[in-house]
């Protein structure tokens, strides 16, 4: 029998029922609530766990929220990816993948904000850090690969083109200037940046 196929034995079970209960408790209090305003223990008390147990799986609320938002941004970036392609030129087409993040991550500003300080500023040997650094590079490939489509910018080219999409994506939604702006001015706020660059 493959490794691959065999079923998970009762520890592994009860680990990924746990982490599953404190993903739950921990993403319906940071909606509710936002980051800021929920304790640890208030997520180990929903998820029915002791504080101890919540902190093997996340040591920190930055974590905790990493570990929230992480399948958040995946989904989002799935969702961009596949309107990228129906898009008619490359500056529509960055948008169509950014326009999801966006909304994704001013669902609820703060914890937006505070993710994206926790990718910029978080522990880089925590795994959740590690798989929202994921996320950021596969975000920055997708990028390049639609850039690609414009023969302006080359082979070479399209990935520091990405890379400057990128950066005009974090900080339009990272600055407190921004803060009380929703998605569609934010994702203004980032068309007018990239048609400078990507202009059709």
């Amino acid at each position: 029998m493959a490794l691959a196929s065999r079923p998970l034995g009762r520890r592994e079970r009860n680990k990924q029922e746990k982490l599953d209960r404190i993903t739950a408790a921990a993403t319906e209090l940071f909606a509710e609530h936002g980051v800021d305003e929920v304790t640890t223990q208030q997520i180990a008390e929903k998820a029915d766990i002791g504080t101890g147990t919540l902190f093997l799986y996340a040591r920190t609320k930055g974590e905790l929220l990493l570990m929230v938002q992480n399948a958040r941004y995946e989904a989002a970036l799935k969702r961009g990816r596949a309107d990228a392609a129906a898009a008619p030129n490359v500056l529509e087409a960055v948008l169509a993948v950014v326009r999801p993040i966006v909304e994704c991550n001013r669902m609820q500003v703060e914890n937006g904000r505070t993710y994206l300080r926790e990718i910029v500023f978080g522990d880089p040997d925590e795994p959740h850090h590690g798989e929202a650094m994921s996320i950021v590079v596969e975000t920055e490939e997708i990028i390049a690969d639609v850039v690609r489509r414009d023969g302006r910018f080359g082979e070479r080219g399209a990935p520091t083109v990405a890379r400057l999409v990128s950066s005009v994506i974090f900080f339009s939604m990272s600055i407190n200037v921004n803060a009380p702006l929703n998605a569609e001015e934010i994702l203004e706020d980032i068309r007018r940046q990239l048609a400078v660059v990507l202009h059709p």
